[in-house]
């Protein structure tokens, strides 16, 4: 059988750890003996941007920019402990973070649904989806140790030259301050992008905030979706008979739990990051979650919503078999595989990303299925199998 053909190249950016071997294995085995892989390659691993300095990183983003869709590898955040394990230059910033910032865009987070694994909250019957503010916060915010007593201020420069200036605390010993920014700008993306995907996937849209104790902050972005929903969605979400919803995020966490699923939760850039953990080991497992970000000017980037699985890595180094679920990663190359296919109008391309997921999908229900989801799994006969073989047994149900 001849190979599916690409026009235009995928941006592949590898990266770190159990996750970079899975990445080499889902290529082996399941991409190309069908798929003429056409794409351009980044290493983030991180021997590779400290080599860079980071600049690969950058690059990265900007072949995004150029191609509109890349798959991306699980990617390490150096903390202090890892700067001493790899000898690093110093505490590069987070990978995912860097390109979200460049590519402006808004992160959704969905499960990816096994009708054997069942989720921990059983009045949940439909995925929630997570749309996570990809700009800001803590992830561009500035910090500071104060290492004596002093005043600590928060000051703003206007282009005129006018100054306005608030005290933060005066503190009486040391301490420590964070600064963090967002802008209307990008808050505008983030609205837009949840309502246009809510109408079309059909599905409700809960935002929320903590606009009670962040009165201005957090109250810039509830101003903001109500404005633009108003003005541009609401007529447009009454037609499709679906409801834009803002409440407090410890409301909105409290309705979840009761709920049965089936909305989109967007969330501010920290909340998005911690929820759509939670939403997912609630249905099953960090590694039963996609990733896309979606750029305001139609850039894609497909890539596993969990890390690079260090555990499973030390095992590796040391020749030990691994039972590591790569479902997530292996969404993350249909995800990108089919958009590009849907952008270039190669039909094959789709259609290979949509039986390749459901190929994944049917050999967890006849029972095959690494050591996470056997725990979770409610097939009565099931086989474990290791991180390779999981793969194979894909490409068998494929192949049939």
């Amino acid at each position: 059988m001849s190979k599916i053909k690409m026009n235009i190249p995928l941006v592949e950016i590898d990266g770190d750890e159990m996750t970079r071997i899975i990445w080499k294995m889902i290529k082996d085995i399941l991409i190309e003996p069908y798929v003429e892989l056409k794409s351009e390659y980044y290493d983030l691993g991180l021997e590779n941007r400290d080599k860079t300095d980071d600049q690969v990183t950058i690059d990265s983003a900007m072949a995004i920019k150029k191609y509109g869709v890349g798959v991306k590898c699980a990617t390490i955040t150096p903390n202090a402990q890892r700067v001493e394990e790899y000898k690093l230059k110093k505490m590069w910033k987070s990978p995912n973070g860097t390109i979200r910032a460049l590519l402006d865009g808004t992160v959704f987070r969905a499960p990816i649904i096994a009708q054997s694994i069942k989720p921990f909250v059983k009045t949940w019957e439909k995925p929630i989806v997570i749309a996570r503010h990809a700009y800001g916060d803590v992830y561009k915010d500035v910090e500071f140790h104060a290492t004596s007593a002093g005043k600590a201020e928060l000051v703003f420069t206007s282009e005129s030259g006018e100054v306005s200036r608030q005290t933060i605390h005066d503190f009486d010993g040391p301490g420590i301050i964070l600064g963090m920014h967002n802008t209307d700008d990008s808050i505008k993306s983030f609205a837009r992008a949840c309502f246009n995907y809510a109408l079309d996937q059909k599905i409700d849209l809960w935002f929320s905030t903590k606009d009670t104790i962040s009165k201005i902050y957090d109250h810039r972005f509830k101003d903001i979706f109500a404005e633009i929903f108003e003005n541009e969605y609401k007529d447009k979400f009454e037609a499709n008979n679906i409801e834009y919803f803002y409440t407090l995020i410890d409301d909105v966490v409290a309705r979840i739990v009761r709920s049965e699923g089936g909305m989109l939760w967007a969330c501010k850039n920290y909340d998005g990051d911690v929820m759509s953990d939670m939403v997912a080991s609630a249905f099953g497992s960090l590694a039963m979650m996609t990733s896309v970000l979606v750029s305001p000017d139609g850039k894609f980037e497909y890539e596993a919503a969990h890390g690079t699985v260090t555990r499973h890595y030390y095992k590796h180094l040391k020749g030990e078999e691994t039972s590591t679920n790569s479902m997530a990663t292996i969404f993350a190359w249909t995800g990108a595989l089919k958009k590009r296919g849907e952008l270039d109008g190669i039909n094959e391309l789709v259609e290979f990303a949509e039986k390749l997921e459901k190929a994944s999908i049917d050999t967890i229900e006849k029972g095959i299925m690494t050591k996470d989801l056997a725990q979770l799994s409610e097939v009565e006969e099931k086989k474990i199998v290791n991180t390779e073989d999981f793969l194979k047994e894909i490409r068998k149900n494929f192949d049939n």
